[in-house]
């Protein structure tokens, strides 16, 4: 039976495909060669930072953000509209958010006393010196999100091919060791297993592997399940804040300050769920990643995220490594190696912010403008 659109890969960004054309009326299949979702999309912070991205891809940013909103009201999703916190401890970091503060408006970002942001994120005695509150960031969990997902989905008809390894997609024939399917459209969402299907369009981006060291500690009543938390690492990775005058100081500051954060490439955050708290991350990239975590790497985590908390001996539930895809070169690949098929691939850790504003690209047969690096 030859349907509207495959999509190949079951994790967010290809189920945001899905919904996206389940909404258009189309008919669809998602074809997986897990069971269920279990990669990228269950292993990150469930933060879906809009605020922090760049200039350039904003309007694909509000694509993204609307796009969740309306899976959240048709699926039942937890999708917690509850902004970030980002409490700055020292003046080169208040410098940074008030720069960013004045070049995005009150509407996105507002400014805010040492008391606000250490009510917010839960710690009286943070001593920040100030910060910002980010209102129109999300939270959701990335242990519920693609799995509601997946199955609000396949109760409206949307059939799923799980344990299904695609081989080739080409002409609007997907080939997989269980058969070939057959569609009028195919977008392939394939994280990281780009280098296996198109190995051409890995090599052109230095496609790689990004490992992250992440944790799962326990979370104090005080402490919002809806939060979350910005540090000064953060205002030097996302590329929103980034492009700000006095971060190459900031940069400088971090270096000297916390020489242990900058040299495991930490974004140092904290968001929350039910649950407990998602602490991380560090950064390091390779074709082919061993799976060892760095203990002192995730000591180190837990033990500054900690101190912004006030948690001097934070109980660590659980401990995981983190990957998804990541090219030198660019944010997304999308691509279109035939008139029936489409590569669409986020390739930095933006993934879960941007999977319905690149899925409508992805549809929309658009081009990846702004996504640079």
């Amino acid at each position: 039976m030859k349907t509207d659109l495959i999509v190949v890969g079951g994790g967010i960004l290809g189920l945001a495909t899905a919904f996206l054309a389940h909404e258009r009326g189309m008919t669809v299949q998602v074809i997986d060669r897990s069971e269920r979702p279990v990669g990228s999309s269950i292993m990150n912070f469930g933060h879906a930072c809009f605020t922090g991205q760049a200039d350039a891809v904003m309007d694909t940013v509000w694509a993204s953000r609307e796009g969740w909103i309306r899976a959240a009201e048709a699926t039942g999703l937890w999708a917690a509209q509850s902004g970030t916190f980002v409490p700055a401890m020292t003046e080169v970091e208040l410098k940074v958010l008030e720069e960013f503060a004045q070049h995005r408006g009150e509407e996105q970002v507002r400014l805010v006393d040492s008391s606000h942001v250490a009510e917010g994120i839960g710690n009286s005695q943070l001593g920040a010196l100030g910060g910002a509150f980010l209102p129109l960031d999300m939270r959701v969990n990335p242990r519920e999100a693609a799995p509601r997902l997946a199955a609000w989905l396949e109760e409206k008809g949307v059939e799923f091919r799980w344990r299904h390894e695609v081989k080739e997609v080409a002409g609007g024939v997907v080939k997989t060791n269980r058969g070939d399917f057959l569609a009028e459209r195919v977008i392939c969402c394939p994280n990281f297993f780009l280098t296996q299907l198109f190995p051409g369009l890995a090599d052109k981006y230095e496609l790689r592997v990004c490992s992250l060291i992440m944790a799962l500690i326990e979370r104090p009543d005080h402490i919002s399940p809806e939060l979350a938390m910005f540090t000064g690492t953060s205002l030097a990775r996302y590329d929103g804040f980034a492009a700000m005058p006095s971060v190459p100081l900031l940069r400088e500051e971090l270096g000297e300050r916390e020489p242990g954060l900058v040299d495991c490439v930490a974004n140092l955050m904290v968001t929350g769920i039910k649950e407990g708290l998602f602490v991380g991350d560090s950064h390091a990239y390779d074709l082919s990643p061993e799976p060892f975590m760095d203990q002192e790497i995730a000591e180190l985590l837990i033990d500054r995220a900690g101190g912004y908390l006030g948690l001097a001996h934070p109980r660590v539930v659980q401990r995981w490594q983190g990957r998804y895809s990541d090219s030198p070169k660019t944010n997304l690949i999308l691509e279109y190696p035939d008139d029936q098929t489409t590569v669409a691939v986020v390739t930095s850790g933006i993934g879960m912010t941007m999977s319905f504003g690149v899925a409508d690209l992805a549809l929309n047969e658009r081009k990846a403008e702004g996504f640079a690096c």
